[in-house]
């Protein structure tokens, strides 16, 4: 059965700050698989355990199927596909979306601010999930019935399966859009005011430069005149647009030229041999000499000695907790 998130007051929800993750419970460890293994992740379990409380869902286990189990398939159309048993051929389609609504229901109701699925599972598949022809040839084109339904219903929610969190790119742009998620999510709980979403919006303006400066653009359009809006449709609009602009990979160009931008703002308190300092540690990332950490830790010290207040509050600078080493290797 699912575990409840936790908290340090013991009952879930109890710490609203805490940011919370929706996971496939075998990337804990937990031994739920068809043949009572497990397919616990490391870093899930070691590096980012550390910042955030777990919800565990397995689908397979929550309809009621036991340890070991038959495996399932996906079977006929990959855009409508029938979950049936591998050997005998008995279908869950029915019983498990039935489940996946409720399941999802009581997500929603928990503010995840992401989700971590079991990459190629019939049930939990974000994509490229084997789907089975009548002729039993499979092909690499569905998505698990529990994934879908997930994605389906809640939109904005950041989503990553966990062997693509192998990649540093894809690791890194998925746990800046779930600190980002906890950030919007404590600003659209709180009492809105038109002053916060400008300051949500210049705080996250170079985060949003490196993964894209249109959306950049269409949001501070958007932000200048939301006057007429009601609050609660000026939230939607922009929740739409800045999750779409992160969810849009950042490169070493668009961060090079991020980069060089702040560098720009900084260049006349800075004497003469610091700022060619600087642009020479700019150059060596984007030649890949250097990881991004490199130049960020530079910048962040000539920040702190002179640069303007509005640098200073700017989340790329610090897009997540440095424990966990992402701009080592970006």
């Amino acid at each position: 059965m699912p575990r409840e998130p936790r908290s340090e007051a013991g009952t879930a929800g109890a710490d609203a700050d805490r940011i919370r993750i929706g996971i496939s419970a075998c990337l804990l460890g937990e031994p739920v698989r068809f043949d009572g293994g497990h397919k616990r992740n490391a870093y899930v379990t070691e590096i980012l355990g550390r910042h955030v409380d777990w919800v565990p869902v397995c689908p397979e286990i929550e309809i009621g199927l036991g340890v070991p189990r038959e495996t399932l398939r996906l079977v006929g159309d990959p855009t409508a596909p029938r979950l049936v048993t591998g050997k005998t051929g008995v279908d869950h389609t029915e019983r498990m979306q039935a489940w996946a609504r409720g399941r999802v229901d009581a997500l929603r109701r928990l503010d995840l601010d992401g989700y971590i699925l079991k990459s190629r599972s019939p049930s939990c598949g974000m994509e490229r999930v084997r789907v089975y022809s009548e002729a039993g040839l499979p092909s690499r084109s569905g998505a698990g019935l529990f994934a879908r339904a997930l994605m389906d219903a809640m939109p904005q929610l950041v989503v990553e399966e966990e062997d693509r969190l192998n990649e540093p790119r894809l690791r890194e742009n998925f746990i800046v859009r779930v600190f980002s998620h906890h950030r919007w999510r404590r600003l659209a709980r709180a009492r809105f005011r038109h002053a916060d979403l400008v300051a949500f919006h210049a705080r996250h303006k170079f985060l949003l430069m490196a993964h894209s400066e249109p959306h950049l653009r269409a949001l501070g359009r958007l932000v200048a005149r939301a006057g007429g809006q009601a609050p609660a449709e000026r939230l939607e609009r922009y929740a739409a647009g800045f999750f779409a602009g992160l969810r849009v990979r950042a490169t070493t160009r668009k961060h090079t030229n991020v980069l060089q931008h702040i560098a720009g703002v900084l260049r006349e308190p800075l004497a003469a041999r610091s700022r060619r300092e600087l642009h020479e540690t700019i150059a060596d990332y984007s030649k890949g000499l250097v990881p991004l950490i490199v130049p960020l830790t530079l910048l962040k010290h000539h920040i702190a000695a002179s640069g303007p207040e509005y640098l200073r509050d700017q989340v790329y600078l610090d897009p997540h907790p440095k424990e966990l080493m992402l701009l080592n290797h970006v």
